[in-house]
């Protein structure tokens, strides 16, 4: 058949024949070479029969051949062996090594597989030939049913034994208004509630089997291959045992290991073949047009495993409670856009006659001019937004909110640990499995208490320079962030004068002075600044605290994975937030007065807050890190990947007569890495913080924190079911470590919050005017503004400082409460910030004591563990024990009766042969 097909090939290029045949598969050229020998031999017999007999030949022969063809390319592009019928649960990928380890890669390999084998496990090689790039080896595994049952014991798993007869707690109030957010049932509840106990391969009989292939999750299934492949030994080597796909994959004996995708994302599976669940889970969750619909747990559970599970349970709970806070903050925000012409303080900053006659003084040495205070009057309008009546009560609100969200979450997670069986959950093992690159620096060995094993040790000491050198570097990174934290309020003190004279000089910009003063643009451009070295500082110091945890050598995954969260954790809270903590509590608060202003490092004097506070500038800052970090990451997440995959699948496809298999496409996917979900929280943490920290002086945070949490699900979902290779289930009960985060973040933010309403907020100096020193009773606050600004004697300025430009001026006014030049006490603080001062402490204390007293008693009120999940949790404890009370009496009554018929069978024939002897004898 080649020979021929190569003939036809030469015979049409001599006849400048144009022919297609060198794109057809290897398949089709043998079907094109029958139908043509078809042809042939009709044109040679020319009698009927002869004609009818080969026209049957040949069709049977062309029928056997394409069912041939068609198995071949559907097992290739199947998640089956060649048979069909065993399912691919893991896949093992190499490519040939020409250095000098390649020979003990090899017998690595070699060794590493026959040990797989002896397991129980199935394997099937693609040799590199029948690969896209031909050049990568594919190892297919399957777990039979035997080694499944075995390790489901060991594992602990918890199968059904059966059907749950409590009632689904379906009574949602509103329930037909939230009809469109809900998905199809058997999306949502792809199986039925059942009684479950863990597996005992001797009680098979006790357990609901009625398919052997469908029994175990696809998730269950490869987390038990993961497990023998972590335990799998590969030899000996100086004297150690060497085990561990782990080991295996860093050093590259292996390129890569996961579990097979069920399918391609875009296409259902055809009957008789089992349900695609990637293709419903893509379907029903990771399209964007389902943005508004509830997410399917279950299915995420069944097919990614509980570990991944329970955090877009997390994210979903926290996207649901964001609702809330979103729609109060929303209206505190509205009723601050509604009283803003009824506020005295902008009216009498707007008025001409009163904002418009009060001559300010220079915000900078020599290059900066008077001013008039009327200048600021859409600042201080847009202040007025965050700054009013509804800031206080939304600052209390969130603290309660905080703690409600956190109390709920805990009741949301132990009713998933009732309904995913995590109620009696240990320790995944694999978490607690020493990390191969602890044991190869390990030179002694240390008996473990639990176990009675000889385990790999490493006393303290050795381990102590790499411990300095990790917390050295830390507080490195910690001082870079202050420097650069510093470095940006250099540029602002720099580039604010040159923004106060440019503005003034230049002609063209007078129209845009109202809303465009020096401030607000030195602010958004030191904003804009501070967020992209935010960005590189965060690049480089990921890169960093991955490589520092690495030397501390952590003994086991779960060490590693805590270390590396505290490092993470502790460098992004002060990378994100230092600016923020700078403008709320640092700015404007250690300025001095004109005359005897401070200065940062005797060079630049300090940075004065705007007459309206500085509660606009800190909104500001907040806005644009949290809004750009957002964007950001959000574009990373859904570019990243996919750029890689499409750069990865260009390079790979170079033959295209060849089939690109299942195994391939799932090869040439991004890897999510076992720090994927690691950074996925990290960012929602961040982003909590945001919302709870600050937001007294930007309720808006919970809106746009909502809303970016909405597009956040649907990325991570999408890049999970499309862009990334099948994660390895693995189980978790709780979110870990970030719950603790959480808390203490949630009691950081009644601190933070009470301080800011205090003391960059406006609100306490307008309620000690108010109450104390007001004079008008028909409109108390008129009068504020003048007020809460200090005279200053022009003729005191010292002449480095004062204005190159001379005005015939005598004093200007700064905000401050101090005496005035003609005192004997001149530019000394005054009664009255005295009296602001204590009333802001007063409020402070007053304040955290009143939410925390709050959160205590909610804390206290909301149990952890929701009663009707005790009592199913305790209803399930019951049956379980009563079924296996049943089926082990039953199986006695079984053993009883067959050992008493095998009793009476003996008597009977004991009888019968002595009869037989007695008839003998006679």
């Amino acid at each position: 058949i080649n020979r021929h097909f190569q003939e036809q090939i030469q015979s049409n290029i001599k006849k400048k024949k144009k022919t297609h045949t060198h794109t057809l598969s290897s398949s089709w050229k043998v079907v094109y070479i029958i139908n043509l020998h078809h042809r042939i031999c009709m044109r040679v017999y020319l009698k009927p029969a002869s004609k009818l007999t080969c026209f049957l030949i040949f069709s049977c022969i062309l029928i056997l051949t394409l069912q041939k063809f068609k198995k071949d390319e559907q097992s290739k592009d199947s998640i089956f062996f060649r048979d069909g019928i065993r399912k691919i649960d893991f896949v093992l990928s190499y490519v040939d090594d020409i250095k000098k380890e390649a020979e003990l890669k090899a017998e690595r390999r070699k060794e590493f597989e026959q040990n797989l084998r002896k397991t129980g496990l199935e394997l099937e090689i693609e040799d590199k030939m029948n690969s896209e790039d031909g050049r990568t080896y594919f190892v297919k595994i399957h777990a039979p049913w035997e080694v499944l049952v075995t390790y489901a014991e060991v594992l602990g798993m918890k199968m059904p034994v059966k059907e749950s007869d409590i009632p689904s707690d379906d009574r949602i109030p509103f329930r037909c208004m939230l009809e469109p957010l809900k998905l199809p049932r058997d999306v949502k509840h792809p199986t039925p509630e059942y009684f479950t106990v863990q597996f005992t391969r001797h009680r098979q009989e006790l357990f609901l089997i009625q398919d052997e292939s469908s029994f175990f999750p696809s998730s269950s299934r490869n987390r038990i291959v993961y497990y023998i492949l972590s335990r799998c030994p590969f030899g000996v080597e100086d004297g150690k045992k060497r085990f561990g796909i782990e080991r295996l994959l860093n050093s590259h004996t292996y390129s890569s290991a996961f579990p097979l995708h069920d399918g391609q994302y875009w296409k259902a599976s055809e009957p008789p073949n089992p349900v695609n669940q990637r293709n419903v889970l893509y379907q029903n969750w990771a399209r964007f047009s389902y943005f508004y619909k509830e997410q399917p747990f279950n299915l995420i559970r069944d097919y990614y495993g509980e570990k991944i599970g329970i955090y877009f349970v997390f994210l979903g709970f926290y996207t649901e409670m964001l609702f809330f806070a979103a729609v109060v903050g929303l209206a505190c925000f509205v009723y601050g856009l509604l009283t803003i012409p009824k506020i005295s303080g902008s009216s009498e900053i707007c008025d001409p006659e009163i904002g418009g006659q009060l001559i300010m003084c220079p915000l900078c040495d020599e290059l900066c001019d008077y001013w008039r205070l009327n200048s600021t009057c859409l600042a201080s309008k847009i202040s007025h937004l965050f700054d009013n009546e509804s800031t206080l009560f939304f600052a209390v609100f969130m603290g309660i909110w905080v703690t409600l969200f956190l109390e709920f979450w805990k009741q949301r997670q132990a009713r998933l640990e009732y309904e995913w069986d995590l109620v009696d959950f240990e320790e995944e093992q694999q978490q607690l499995q020493l990390r191969p690159e602890f044991e190869a620096m390990c030179k002694k060995r240390k008996l473990n208490t639990v176990t009675q094993e000889m385990e790999p040790y490493l006393p303290l000491y050795s381990r102590l320079p790499w411990y300095i050198l990790s917390g050295v570097t830390v507080i490195l990174w910690m001082a870079l962030i202050v420097a650069c934290m510093v470095a940006v309020i250099v540029y602002r003190l720099s580039v604010f004068a040159t923004f106060a004279s440019f503005m003034e000089s230049e002609a063209s910009l007078q129209h845009v002075k109202s809303f465009l003063t020096p401030q607000i643009a030195t602010s958004l451009t030191g904003s804009c600044l501070n967020f992209i070295v935010i960005l590189i500082l965060n690049f480089f110091y990921e890169k960093i605290s991955a490589w520092i945890t690495k030397m501390e050598i952590p003994r086991t995954h779960q060490e590693y994975e805590s270390s590396l969260t505290l490092k993470m954790f502790l460098f992004q809270f002060v990378n994100y937030y230092s600016s923020c903590f700078y403008v709320a509590f640092f700015k404007g608060k250690f300025v001095g007065y004109p005359g005897k202003y401070t200065y940062l490092f005797g060079v630049w004097r300090s940075e004065e807050c705007d007459p309206a506070g500085c509660l606009v500038e800190l909104t500001t800052q907040l806005t644009i890190i949290m809004t750009g970090k957002q964007i950001f990451g959000n574009v990373k997440e859904a570019i990243y990947p996919l750029v890689l995959n499409w750069w990865r699948r260009r390079k790979a496809r170079t033959n295209s007569e060849k089939l690109y298999s299942r195994w391939e496409q799932d090869h040439d996917l991004e890897t999510f890495g076992s720090l994927g979900l690691f950074y996925e929280y990290l960012e929602t943490v961040i982003q909590f913080g945001f919302v709870t920290l600050f937001v007294a002086s930007f309720p808006l945070a919970p809106l746009l924190a909502l809303l970016n949490n909405i597009i956040e699900i649907r990325v991570d979902a999408w890049k999970l079911t499309t862009q990334y290779r099948r994660p390895v289930a693995a189980k978790a009960h709780s979110i870990g470590v970030w719950q603790d985060i959480l808390y203490g973040m949630a009691v950081l933010s009644v601190a933070t919050n009470a301080i800011i309403v205090a003391f960059t907020s406006d609100m306490i100096p307008r309620l000690v005017y108010y109450y104390a020193y007001s004079v008008n009773e028909t409109w108390p606050m008129r009068g504020y503004v003048n007020n809460s600004l200090s005279v200053f004697l022009i003729a005191d300025f010292p002449n480095n400082t004062v204005p190159s430009e001379k005005r015939d001026y005598n004093t200007c006014r700064y905000r401050d409460y101090r005496n005035p030049p003609d005192s004997e006490d001149k530019y000394v603080h005054n009664i009255q910030f005295w009296h602001v001062l204590a009333a802001k402490m007063t409020f402070i204390i007053i304040m955290e004591h009143v939410v925390f007293l709050i959160k205590f008693f909610l804390a206290w009120m909301i149990p952890d563990v929701p009663k009707d999940v005790l009592a199913r949790i305790k209803r399930e404890k019951l049956m379980t024990v009563k079924i296996l009370h049943d089926f082990e009496l039953n199986k006695l009554k079984e053993n009883l009766r067959l050992n008493s018929a095998s009793d009476f069978d003996r008597h009977f024939a004991i009888k019968e042969s002595r009869a037989n002897l007695a008839k003998s004898t006679t």
